[in-house]
């Protein structure tokens, strides 16, 4: 009918590149200057993700601290997947090789954080005014 809604969704796919040193990765110029702006950017999302678990555990977001979704360009696009209303699915992939092990121990907690968000998805429905 005319009063049917709506419905609003939004797909974010994201690829966040491995956080490598620049010495190792042996990066100079340009590369480095990117390097460092990724490697900002995914510490400020695993902050985010450390807040929001910390929320969590803190009985229904009791005594919540700030969320730094405004510290970088990659959590403000992705604070409405992160905020609760959202479903998320998250993929991680570590390498047994022994000269990785702090990264894939650093993805292993990252992962580990991320999976005690909770989210609750809602349907959100808008009136077709037409």
């Amino acid at each position: 009918g005319s009063d049917a809604g709506v419905r609003i969704s939004t797909l974010s796919l994201v690829d966040l590149a491995g956080s490598e040193s620049s010495k190792a990765a042996g990066t100079t110029g340009q590369r480095l200057k990117e390097g460092h702006h990724i490697n900002q950017s995914l510490g400020t999302l695993g902050r985010v993700i450390f807040r929001l678990s910390e929320a969590n555990e803190k009985k229904k977001g009791l005594d919540v601290r700030h969320v730094p979704y405004r510290d970088s360009k990659l959590t403000r696009i992705l604070q409405p997947s992160l905020g609760g209303n959202a479903r998320v699915a998250l993929v991680s992939t570590v390498s047994v090789a022994e000269g990785h092990v702090d990264e894939t121990h650093n993805t292993l907690k990252f992962a580990g954080r991320a999976k005690n968000v909770r989210q609750r998805a809602v349907v959100t429905e808008v009136k077709d005014e037409r």
